[in-house]
């Protein structure tokens, strides 16, 4: 598609959830990629706006670079679907899904797709049957935020409490899932294709919201320097892991490959960064696609439905 057929966009961003300060920093690299191409994109922040003056002002496309609840969660979809503005990225049902981290993991063991043991923790909790069901150590998040928002790995028993007090500000629905040792890999993807792996190397193993973020220590390999096989191999796991809870248009799922070979799934993103730091443009680079051409084809797939 050409600048012109886009018409008039929306590049949604900031918003009200947790991730807004990652949200403000994605939106406005695709703002202003999306203008260097000639689009007539504008940056649109539903904290500080009504949704609904999108249709007032005639907007044609939005794209989604909300981030967390309120815009990755199906929410924004809906809204949009309502007033008829196609949107990038997955719809209402998909998004819904895969914000929720314990559903996915449903979804995906009844798909035959690999992803660690887990349990739910609530207050009444038996945390010494929690350990002794998925040994030390123990990652706990909560289910409905990205980012590593309220996560924590827990490696004493007696820790365990105070993760889940610490997830539980963030959430009513905290995860406590068992901490898989190996190489950390995420995966994008890009319509019907899968992209790049890309080999994360954090400080420590620890691979939080500032090592994300806002450090230069955490390393990033892309190719990831495995075997051309085993990378097809996951690489297939990923586009069906996506396709069998609906998602569609972009997205970047993570996991861990273990020692053995084997491989886990953990989570996916339905609208991921696209921050500096952010990991779909640094595999779309090594795809061939620049940044700008990577922002105009997410765009080109918007839809409703």
């Amino acid at each position: 598609m050409s600048s012109s057929q886009f018409g008039k966009v929306a590049v949604l961003m900031g918003g009200a959830s947790a991730e807004r300060e990652i949200s403000l920093m994605s939106g406005g690299a695709v703002l202003a990629a999306l203008r260097g191409a000639g689009v007539d994109a504008h940056a649109f922040d539903p904290a500080a706006t009504d949704l609904h003056i999108l249709k007032e002002q005639g907007y044609d496309r939005a794209f989604i670079a909300l981030h967390g609840r309120g815009g990755e969660d199906g929410t924004v979809q809906g809204a949009l679907e309502l007033m008829g503005i196609p949107y990038t990225g997955s719809g209402v049902m998909a998004s819904a899904i895969a914000m929720d981290k314990w559903r996915t993991k449903l979804v995906w063991l009844s798909s035959g797709l690999p992803t660690p043991r887990f349990a739910i923790l609530e207050a009444d909790t038996d945390w010494d049957a929690v350990v002794a069901e998925l040994g030390l150590p123990i990652f706990v998040k909560p289910v409905h935020e990205g980012s590593s928002m309220g996560a924590t790995k827990v490696t004493e028993a007696g820790q365990l409490k105070a993760a889940w007090e610490l997830a539980a500000k963030y959430d009513s629905l905290v995860l406590a899932e068992e901490f898989v040792t190996g190489q950390e890999l995420t995966a994008p993807f890009l319509g019907e294709r899968a992209l790049p792996l890309v080999r994360i190397v954090a400080p420590g193993g620890n691979y939080d919201y500032q090592n994300k973020y806002f450090t230069d220590d955490t390393q990033y390999f892309c190719p990831s320097g495995l075997p051309a096989a085993l990378e097809q191999d996951i690489q297939a796991a990923i586009v069906r892991s996506a396709k069998v809870l609906g998602c569609r248009g972009w997205g970047r799922a993570d996991l861990i490959l273990r020692d053995d070979g084997s491989f886990t799934l953990l989570e996916i993103n339905t609208a991921p960064g696209m921050t500096n730091h952010s990991l779909v443009p640094m595999s779309a680079r090594v795809a061939g696609l620049s940044f700008e051409a990577l922002c105009l084809e997410i765009l080109a797939g918007a839809r409703l439905g």
